[in-house]
């Protein structure tokens, strides 16, 4: 399966009627931010082209002071759409991270440098964390949103145990050097 816009734009579709900008925004901050990067050049370009392909429906729904909001809605065309884009193997996933690319070269920058990109790297992770136990508390998500939760979950409080261990291991060994 290659995830492209139009695959996220379906997807996120499947769960209710939305807008462009309110697309944007799960895909930035809800529960489609996990996946793949899309700006408003890419989602209205993919609205558009679905609907004319009969994918999508729109409608016009009033707004007070303001144009307009063109509201989009998912068709039964556009849900089998979505079963065969989805039904295949998925790509190898692409992680890729600037802190990764600094503790790689770490030789180059202070300890103390190191620390704080550490101590920030996981503040992040832990407010993702936590980002997951609220929706947990908030929603009653269905059996694949628990199923994401828990894969990140894991993957993020592994990634918070290696760190803080890496953590103590540089206290120590900046410790010592010190000590010398």
């Amino acid at each position: 399966m290659t995830m492209n816009v139009r695959t996220l734009c379906l997807g996120f579709l499947s769960t209710g009627e939305a807008s462009g900008y309110e697309i944007k925004k799960g895909i930035e901050d809800g529960m489609f931010s996990h996946f793949i990067d899309a700006s408003f050049g890419s989602i209205y370009p993919a609205l558009t082209q679905l609907t004319a392909e009969g994918l999508l429906t729109v409608r016009a729904e009033e707004q007070t002071g303001k144009p307009d909001k063109k509201v989009y809605a998912i068709t039964e065309n556009g849900r089998k759409a979505l079963a065969r884009a989805i039904s295949v193997l998925p790509a190898k996933d692409k992680f890729k991270s600037e802190f990764l690319f600094q503790m790689l070269l770490h030789q180059f920058i202070t300890p103390d440098v190191m620390l704080a990109a550490i101590d920030k790297q996981l503040n992040d992770l832990r407010q993702d964390l936590a980002r997951i136990a609220e929706c947990r508390c908030s929603e009653q998500p269905h059996a694949g949103a628990r199923f994401v939760a828990d894969y990140g979950e894991a993957v993020l409080t592994a990634s918070v145990r290696c760190l803080e261990e890496k953590r103590r291991e540089l206290v120590r060994q900046t410790a010592a050097q010190a000590a010398e």
